[in-house]
């Protein structure tokens, strides 16, 4: 009886000791999935959306559901960006360096919804993608070329 009851008790404190981390490691990134960028997300409308700031905060610098060669008065300032595109055909949204779709590129899948710090992102030219956007264009993944925002 005793060895059942200590065989017992290892195998609830082996359960214990397998829930508690998984728990702990949800947690952890859950606090780090861009919580402002979950609250901004909404049902799929056509859109993409680019921030200021990190995880979808300070001013809206663009929310359009067509491409834009210029993000004029906006370029330059993206930390954080939304793909709410319909799924199909054309449903990445590719970032450029440069106006007119030039320079490096990196592309938002649209299940990957959002990026919520480019400063850890990089575009194909190297740069980093924070601070760095000017122009973007929906695209197919196979245009991507295996660049993708996270």
């Amino acid at each position: 009886m005793r060895k059942f009851t200590v065989t017992a008790a290892l195998l609830g404190l082996t359960a214990l000791g397998v829930v508690v981390p998984a728990a702990t490691s949800q947690a952890a990134e859950s606090a780090v999935a861009g919580p402002n960028c979950d609250r901004q997300w909404g049902a799929r409308n056509g859109y993409m959306y680019a921030w200021e700031n990190l995880d979808c905060g300070g001013a809206q610098l663009i929310a359009t559901p067509g491409n834009s060669d210029w993000w004029v008065g906006s370029q330059d300032r993206a930390t954080s960006v939304m793909n709410r595109g319909y799924v199909g055909s054309l449903d990445h949204v590719a970032f450029y360096e440069h106006a007119g779709y030039g320079g490096g590129y990196s592309c938002l899948a649209p299940g990957e919804l959002y990026a919520d710090n480019l400063t850890d992102n990089r575009l194909t030219s190297g740069v980093s993608a924070n601070d760095t956007i000017s122009s973007h264009k929906w695209v197919n993944r196979g245009d991507c070329n295996g660049n993708f925002l996270t």
